[in-house]
Formats: structure tokens, sequence, C-alpha cells
């Protein structure tokens, strides 16, 4: 039998594989797609952000990574650390699947999602080691370090041997949490066609009691909840659960709200609804950081899309961190943290401008492939039946991504169709204007991403874009009649990398 010493050994030289995969593969990456000031990994596949932690005054984002190649297969913890969630820096591979519990396999197999907390000072991260066809095929595990940087997988592990019950469909994805004297798992599982969330409860992280499901789907929220995240948000108890269902296409993510009782372990839902409504958006997971706000980042793409960049060696990137606030009416809001703002460089602004129908409308200046947009249109002004702006323009007119909205029906929608490769598609929400009759968007453009942010954070939707990269053109339209921009402000945004 192994002892620790050399198990600690054996998973070190994963590692150290893993790492030299990487430099390699980052040399002959094609950067067509890269982006600008968004996380993505230096080579290989990524998916689920990981471990998302503040920790002795940084941040840190893990993430499920294949540092061998770009698609998915054994899975690795990438790692990056931040002072200001914007700037990143790589560090060394933290998970490698190097166990029976983690590693074999004639299919998927690896260190599977999970979480941090710190417990007495060392970071420790809690994940799913995953083995296709072994029995049990998924344990969650254990895994520390006293410097944030070198981990080592614990002597007992798996910590949890197996599911509830025999026959389920998934057991995955651990978020852990304190509460007073004791620790919190939620587990994202599926049984009988139901997607559910449950709990476990321990004193020291070793040892764990089930205490069944805190809630499941009432038949209409997926038949597997991958993902779920816990969280107090709000005053007076309330809390959000965040969950990534599978087979309820097209919704990808939906957040619960309402509360849970920490002795019986139950959630009570108040609210339901889509915290993002794009194609490109699955996974999220939250941190609390030392200012108390509840940060969450998402994987930036979407299972069984078209991923142009994965031929250039690299998949995969995280959506902008985004702080979330509970509204009085029980729906969960979600804006980017204003620390973007230091990204921001070169400043157009331009204000009174009115739209005539058939006439497509550029502004000088406006015009770019990594930009923040912060557009007002007045309503009260506007008697078209919609308007709206295209972004990433061919200059011959012929590609291009349109966001609109239609006044009367009261919808936002973005229309990738005509987007460039990769695929096409509408992402559509309901939005009301304001009470004073304006309609706010905020755009964040990317190299091969757009995040669009209405209704004060109540609609977000994140799609990957892959146009040309010649084409940077922007206009603004109104069709059937004429629309007022009353305020536009653009910024050219720098990048992190």
């Amino acid at each position: 039998m192994e002892n620790v010493t050399s198990k600690g050994a054996k998973h070190q030289a994963f590692i150290a594989q893993a790492e030299e995969a990487l430099k390699a593969n980052k040399a002959t990456m094609d950067k067509t797609f890269r982006l600008h000031y968004h996380m993505m990994p230096p080579a290989g596949w990524m998916n689920d952000p990981n471990g998302l932690i503040h920790w002795q005054g940084d941040y840190h984002l893990f993430y499920q990574h294949d540092p061998f190649q770009a698609k998915q297969g054994p899975m690795h913890w990438g790692h990056a650390r931040s002072r200001d969630l914007v700037h990143w820096d790589h560090l060394p591979v933290a998970l490698a699947p190097s166990e029976d519990y983690d590693k074999g396999g004639n299919g998927g197999q690896g260190c599977w999602s999970g979480s941090a907390v710190d417990h007495n000072g060392q970071l420790t991260l809690i994940y799913t080691g995953h083995v296709d066809g072994k029995n049990p095929e998924e344990v969650q595990c254990l895994a520390t370090s006293a410097d944030g940087v070198t981990f080592e997988k614990h002597a007992a592990n798996p910590v949890i041997g197996g599911s509830p019950d025999e026959e389920r469909f998934g057991f995955r994805d651990p978020k852990v949490w304190r509460h007073e004297d004791l620790w919190y798992m939620v587990v994202g599982y599926g049984k009988d066609g139901l997607g559910k969330g449950i709990i476990y409860t321990s004193s020291d992280l070793m040892n764990w009691e089930y205490r069944g499901a805190a809630v499941e789907s009432d038949g209409t929220m997926g038949d597997m909840w991958e993902c779920p995240d816990l969280f107090p948000l709000g005053e007076g108890g309330q809390h959000a659960l965040l969950i990534s269902p599978m087979n309820i296409a097209p919704i990808k993510n939906l957040y619960l709200s309402g509360t849970f009782d920490y002795e019986s372990c139950r959630f009570e839902k108040q609210q339901m609804g889509q915290i993002d409504y794009g194609f490109d958006f699955y996974a999220p997971q939250t941190l609390l950081d030392d200012q108390g706000r509840r940060i969450m980042i998402a994987w930036m793409n979407i299972w069984g899309a078209v991923m142009p960049e994965q031929a250039h060696g690299w998949l995969g990137a995280m959506m902008l961190p985004r702080e979330l606030t509970l509204a009085a009416d029980g729906t969960v809001r979600s804006n980017p943290v204003p620390e973007l703002a230091t990204l921001r460089g070169a400043h157009v602004s331009a204000s009174g401008i009115t739209l005539v129908d058939g006439e497509p409308t550029a502004i000088d200046n406006v015009q770019g492939d990594s930009l923040e947009l912060a557009i007002v249109f007045d309503l009260s002004q506007s008697d078209a039946s919609e308007l709206g702006l295209r972004i990433r323009c061919s200059e011959d007119g012929s590609s291009y991504t349109e966001i609109r909205y239609a006044i009367a029906g009261q919808k936002l929608y973005m229309d990738r169709n005509l987007g460039g490769a990769g695929d096409g598609g509408v992402s559509e929400a309901s939005l009301a204007p304001s009470e004073d009759g304006r309609l706010q968007l905020r755009l964040f453009i990317d190299r091969s991403s757009v995040e669009l942010f209405a209704g004060e954070g109540l609609v977000a939707i994140t799609n990957r874009l892959y146009p040309d990269p010649a084409n940077v053109g922007i206009s603004f339209f109104a069709r059937q009649g004429t629309a007022v921009i009353e305020s536009l402000d653009a910024w050219e945004l720098k990048p992190i990398w």
C-alpha cells in the first residue's frame, strides 16, 4: 500500500506532466479568438469554475481543465489568482487525476467540480472523484494546501464514499460552506427523473451525515441538478440556490430564492428565474468576499455548441465577475463588479441622437472588438416598433450580431444568426422599461464574446461570437418609426494579459 508521501509525490508528478503539456501547447496555439479581458486557460480545455474563494487577500478561481488537449478529457483543476477580480495570474495546476477514486475507466474520469473553504488556515478543496464504470462512480474528496498553490489529496479520501441511493443520475459538484459550528454541503443529484440538491453536514469536513434533499424539481426543472450553490442573500435569512439543470433545453441555468432552515436542512422556494438568458452560460458558482459581496462567475460556453477556438488549441472562458443582490420582489439581480472600470481607456460620449426608420446610424469613433457601451434609449420620445444596435459589423453589412428591443412586446433579443463562425440562434428575455420610460443597456464586447445587462441586473444575456476579426463596426437603428438615444458612453477596454 502506498504511503502518504509516495501518494503526494505521484500526484505532483502528474501535475508536472500537465505543466509541461501546457507549456508546449501554449507555444503552438492560434490566438485569433483569444479574449482581451476575460479569464481563459493558458491552453487546452476549460469548463466549470471550481473552488471560488477569497482567501488571504486574494481571489482564487479554479476550473475544470484538460491541459493536454482542447477537449474534455481527464479532468484536472486549473488555477488562477487575482487581487481585483479583473487581472488574473495563472498558477500551477492544482489537482490532477492520480488515484483510483479519480483516475481510470474508459470514458469520463478525473477531479470533477467542487468548491473551496478555509479550514483552520488551510485552503481546502472539496471535489468529486469520477471514474466511468467504477462502482461507485462518483465520490467526494478533499485536498489541502498551506500556501494556496500546492495541494495534497487527503489520505482518508474519499470522505463520502457513495451516493445515498444506488439508483440515481449523478452525485457530484459539492458546494461547501460554514454556518455557526457546522459545515454544510449541497451536492447535485438526480433520481426518478427529478433533479435535487441534497445536503450533508459535518463538524470536521471528514465525517459527513446525509440530511436528505433540501429541494427538488417539480417535474419541470430537469432530471439532474449540476453545480448547485446554496448561499445567504439579502436580509432576514433569505437564501438563493443556483443550479444548472440537465435535459430541459433550452434553459441551462436557474435560480431559486427563498429560505433555508439550518435545522431541518430544507429550502422553501419563493421565487424562480433564469440568472442569464444567453446560450453560453453554465455552472455558475459564487464566493463571499471581504466586502460582504456575493460574487458569481460562470463558464462562458455551453455543452454541445460549436466552439471554433477548439481547433486553435484552446477552449473556454469565464464570464465577467458579477455581484448578486436580492430585490424586494425576490428576484436575483446580477451586475458586473465595479472594479471592471479600471479597464476603461479612450472614451466617446454622445447624446440626443434621433434614429430614423431604415437608416442605420454610426457614431464617430464608436467601434471595436474590446468595448464597454452604456446606452439609454428614451422610449417616451420613440414611436418605433423596435430599436437597437448591431455590433461586430462587417463593412458590407452582411455579418453582425443584433441587439434589439420590441417596445410593444417588451422583449429584449440578441440575434447572432449572422454573427460569424460558430452557432447562431436568438436569445430573448422579457423586460419592461423603467418607470420613467427609459431603456438602459450595458454591453461588454470582447474579441469572441458579448455580455448584455439590462433592467438593473434583472436581465443578463451572455453569448460567444466568432466574427471575422476585421468586423468591428457598430450601428444603431429604429424600425417602423423613430427612436431617441438619450445618451451613449463607449469606452475602449484594455487587455488584462
